[in-house]
């Protein structure tokens, strides 16, 4: 662990967590939090896992903005949450520590950040999550994850429209996708339309996230699985990003 950076302030986590989700901090999260800080900080001197290397930078847009996620989903015990595109384990690995019952999966198609979330989920004494280094148009046509999960999240991974073919075909009929989503939010969601009608998914709606000394609005997009996602997709590697439906 690196001495050459202090880690998050706890007690201005706790108190942003509180007031701005209705979020009891315990102990044993406080400590997660501080220790997830110290080894990203650590790691990221070896390995580029974020740009964002400022503690009170990495506890409001690393930390909080994971945690806004609270406001879209009402996490159960047992749930099946896959974080797709992962990278360093946000959102996931702090909704774990919220939620300690949660069946989390985190799909990550760089190994070395592979590496860091299982890493931390060791160091949290967290072995039932599951890192898995493959990509989403991969793990969609699998048996052991096509529409098996409860949630699907995602930050900063795609366009609406090609997220949607990523996430879509892993959640079963109920499940609910969840897309964090900058001022390009309202665009992004019209822009989707003909991809979550053909995927088998239907728009929600849109929650605005507030965080502290972050200018812009930040978006969570919330869209629920109603029909099967027709076999085809998601198709091979690439290719969604390259011809987005």
């Amino acid at each position: 662990m690196s001495d050459s950076k202090a880690p998050i302030n706890v007690d201005r986590l706790v108190n942003h967590a509180r007031t701005l989700f209705g979020i009891e901090l315990q102990a044993r999260q406080q400590r997660a939090f501080s220790l997830m800080a110290a080894e990203l900080l650590a790691w990221n001197e070896q390995v580029n896992l974020t740009a964002i290397t400022d503690p009170d930078q990495i506890e409001i847009r690393h930390f909080l903005d994971s945690i806004s996620v609270v406001r879209a989903v009402k996490f159960r015990p047992e749930q099946r949450v896959i974080d797709v595109g992962s990278g360093a384990g946000f959102p996931g690995l702090p909704l774990r520590i919220l939620h300690p019952q949660i069946a989390l999966t985190c799909l990550e198609a760089t190994g070395k950040k592979i590496d860091y979330i299982r890493h931390v989920a060791n160091l949290l004494e967290m072995p039932d999550v599951v890192a898995v280094h493959s990509r989403a148009e991969e793990i969609g046509q699998e048996a052991a994850h096509r529409e098996s999960y409860d949630v699907a999240l995602a930050r900063a991974v795609a366009r609406l429209p090609v997220l949607a073919e990523y996430l879509l075909p892993l959640l079963k009929i109920g499940g609910r996708m969840v897309a964090m989503k900058g001022e390009s939010a309202a665009q992004e969601a019209s822009d989707a339309q003909a991809a979550l009608r053909l995927l088998g998914g239907e728009m929600r709606r849109l929650i605005p996230i507030e965080l502290p000394e972050v200018a812009e609005t930040h978006y969570l997009v919330l869209i629920d699985k109603v029909a099967a996602s027709p076999a085809q997709y998601p198709r091979r590697a690439g290719i969604p990003s390259r011809k987005p439906l």
